[in-house]
């Protein structure tokens, strides 16, 4: 072949990478799209702050990174999340500090009994060093942690009558969060803990499996619990944050402009989820009272001392949650 013929050849090749060059350059580039997963139905303060999240990473990229939402456990448990964001299926999740706990076992101090009466107590504790350094251990378990959040305090709702001691518990299936802190807790009081996921719940209490739950106003309300259950008790025994995080794969996978853009929008996120969970409360309080018995338990912590108890000789020893009650106390002390 000649050296002519090896040019002819080699030209209208050239030309075609030159146009599909161009052709690229001219194309939008496709939108980069993030999963983020939750186990709370859509009404939830939770999935709403990961909408905010989302309406604002979409705002602040113009559109080229997007993020696709999959809340109610579309996904599976909690417990299945983290194993895909461990092996790249899932890129982020607003998770239960409750579940949380599993990998960084210090998180159980935010579910120290009546450490907080309400959501805005419990929001300044994420202002504590110890809180700060729960977020940052999550970095050795392959996650990347932005924040808290939260749902409402915890009370209990219960299919036949209201709650006035621990006797009213014992021998009782109660729906609880699968996790040592609150399973601990109940057992104390001689209940049944009984760990089904959330979107089993209704069906629960509806058929008898369920004597009772462990919930917060906005998914009692959100989930529509008080339509087959019709007694709540409050008692505000424990706050219940979530955790914003990342799979570390996902974040190393991001440029520094794309991390910065979610850094942003994930706080603007966060402090408006405690935020419009603070006016929740009393909105969801009022719903349930004009729709079922509501019961105010006076003195509920002394009620319930012997399960407070057990949660303090079971856990009171770890360090870093002695630190975190302590910072808590000494902030509420000084507000």
């Amino acid at each position: 072949m000649t050296t002519t013929a090896r040019h002819a050849i080699r030209y209208p090749l050239a030309l075609t990478l030159i146009s599909a060059s161009l052709l690229a350059a001219s194309a939008p580039a496709l939108a980069k799209e993030l999963r983020l997963g939750m186990i709370t139905p859509p009404q939830h303060i939770w999935t709403q702050t990961a909408e905010k999240f989302a309406k604002n990473v979409a705002g602040q990229s113009d559109g080229e990174l997007t993020v696709a939402l999959f809340p109610a456990g579309q996904l599976g448990d909690e417990s299945a999340m983290f194993s895909q964001m461990e092996s790249g299926l899932l890129d982020m999740g607003i998770m239960t500090a409750a579940l949380t706990s599993q990998r960084e076992p210090s998180m159980v101090g935010w579910f120290t009994p009546f450490l907080f009466d309400s959501v805005e107590q419990a929001a300044q504790a994420t202002e504590t060093e110890a809180a700060q350094l729960m977020l940052d251990n999550l970095e050795s378990k392959g996650l990347h942690a932005f924040g808290y959040t939260f749902a409402g305090m915890r009370h209990i709702l219960m299919r036949d009558q209201h709650v006035t001691t621990i006797e009213d518990v014992a021998g009782k299936n109660m729906r609880i969060i699968p996790f040592t802190a609150m399973n601990t807790w109940w057992r104390a009081m001689d209940a049944r803990p009984t760990p089904i996921s959330l979107p089993d719940v209704y069906q629960g209490l509806q058929n008898g499996m369920l004597d009772g739950v462990d919930i917060d106003l906005d998914a009692l309300v959100g989930s529509g619990f008080y339509e087959v259950a019709e007694h709540l008790t409050l008692t505000s025994h424990m706050a219940f944050p979530a955790v914003s995080v990342m799979s570390q794969a996902t974040r190393a996978s991001l440029s520094d402009e794309e991390r910065e853009i979610i850094d942003s929008a994930m706080q603007e996120a966060l402090v408006w989820g405690i935020e419009a969970q603070i006016e929740a409360e009393q909105r969801n309080l009022t719903t349930l009272e004009e729709s079922i018995d509501v019961y105010t338990l006076e003195e509920a912590e002394g009620v319930f001392a012997e399960a407070n108890q057990a949660f303090a000789e079971r856990f009171g020893d770890h360090p870093l949650i002695q630190a975190f009650q302590q910072q808590a106390a000494d902030r509420l002390t000084t507000e």
